[in-house]
Parts: structure tokens; sequence; C-alpha cells
């Protein structure tokens, strides 16, 4: 019981933004993993490079606040990793159809 009271007076507790800011921040990286499935051309390659941006400056951000975030640094991580994985199936599907074209030509 201790243990339950001390988290919910806890700086960063259910009581502060410091907590449901980033539990509400967990949609978008769920939004990219689900984005997974869809194919590559429905990318949006400005729109992934903003949320890389977004999210790295979000976890110096996490990193640096006092009190320390780590919940909003996780969520964070885990949408970079998420939009650079979907920023690397844009490109690799835009220099797709081209690689394959100059090696036909080649032949």
């Amino acid at each position: 019981m201790n243990t339950l009271r001390s988290f919910w007076n806890s700086p960063i507790g259910p009581k502060t933004t410091h907590f449901w800011g980033p539990t509400f921040n967990w949609s978008l990286p769920l939004a990219a993993a689900l984005d997974t499935q869809k194919p590559p051309e429905m990318i949006s390659g400005k729109m992934t490079a903003v949320m890389c941006v977004y999210s790295a400056m979000f976890m110096r951000f996490a990193w640096v606040v006092r009190p320390r975030n780590i919940h909003l640094l996780v969520c964070h991580v885990s949408n970079e990793t998420v939009q650079l994985y979907q920023l690397s199936r844009r490109f690799r599907a835009q220099s797709g159809p081209e690689q394959k074209n100059e090696e036909a030509n080649a032949e």
C-alpha cells in the first residue's frame, strides 16, 4: 500500500502532467506501429521526418527536465524507432523501381 501511495503522490505520479502527457503520447508510436502494415507508398516522407525530429527533441527534454521523466523518454525512443523504420520503408520503396530499371538497362 505504501508503494502505491508513494507513486500516487510522487512528482511523476498520476496527479501530474509528467504522467498523463506520456500516457496519451503513446498513441503516436502505437499508430506508427499499426501503419507498418500499410504499403510504403502511403507513407508521407515529410511528416515522418518531422515526427523523427519531434521525438528526438522530446527525448532530450525528457532527460533534462526535473524530475527526469523516464516514461516520456521511453515513449519517444519507441516513437523514434518506429518512425525511422517507416522512413526507411519509404526510401526503399522510392529507390526500388529505379534500381530495377537501371539493372534492366545495364543488361
